[in-house]
């Protein structure tokens, strides 16, 4: 297995340890992870690849803190996840985690600007805070003047847009992407893919990307690449590591 052996001063966001999925199904184990050790230093863009059932969508899973392990440890900013109670895991999601999804997970009946507050609602900020916070990262998204409008009144891009607004909105150290392209044609496939970079790069907002598109991949600075519950390769990204 290839190895990145950068050197790296930059702590750990992310490290894991020996970390194992199983599933019963109908009383057979499926293993999901196999034991899984990887590190992800604070500021990183990196993808996670593989074919369907390599395990890159259980071990996505776990880094948001919506699955626990079966065995292994999980370490977020130096703290051990692995076994932390349901309502823990939940503060931890609303508090350090970002999530963006190939469906964007919008409340239908929910203006763009309430999409966007809706994680600091769960935080208890005032809701001139809110509104203030959600308004800006809206107009940062290029969507001033989007702000009352409903999910169905918006293209895939906008919706994905508001998602990403979304998931900035509680500041949080880490930004999960699972195929947030997926349902987008190409040309808006790369304009959210530049935002996403822009994050990484101006703002230093890890990001941990899932995607089966190769090309989508290429804009982290690392890639990582599952099959059947390993990682078979973890490589710099020749052309965007970040120095």
């Amino acid at each position: 297995m290839l190895q990145d052996t950068r050197k790296d001063n930059r702590e750990n966001v992310v490290k894991v340890i020996n970390l194992k999925k199983t599933y019963f199904l109908d009383g057979v184990a499926v293993p999901a992870l196999k034991g899984v050790n990887l590190e992800i230093p604070e500021g990183s863009f990196v993808s996670i690849t593989g074919a369907s059932g390599s395990g890159k969508t259980t071990f996505m899973n776990i880094l948001g803190c919506l699955d626990t392990p079966t065995e292994g440890e999980y370490i977020l900013e130096g703290t051990n996840v692995s076994s932390l109670t349901p309502d823990k895991l939940a503060e931890i999601r609303n508090k350090k985690i970002g999530f963006i999804f190939q469906n964007f997970n919008l409340l239908a009946r929910t203006s763009a600007i309430e999409n966007v507050e809706l994680p600091l609602i769960y935080a208890n900020t005032s809701k001139q805070e809110r509104q203030k916070k959600a308004m800006s990262l809206l107009e940062m998204m290029g969507l001033k003047g989007f702000e009352r409008h409903f999910p169905q009144q918006l293209s895939g891009g906008q919706q994905q847009r508001v998602a990403i607004a979304r998931a900035l909105v509680n500041s949080p150290r880490i930004i999960l992407a699972d195929e947030p392209t997926g349902n987008l044609d190409s040309k808006t496939s790369y304009e959210i893919m530049a935002i996403l970079t822009r994050l990484n790069q101006e703002m230093g907002v890890t990001i941990i990307l899932v995607t089966h598109e190769h090309d989508i991949a290429a804009y982290a600075q690392r890639i990582i690449t599952f099959k059947d519950g390993v990682i078979i390769s973890d490589t710099v990204n020749a052309g965007k590591e970040k120095s």
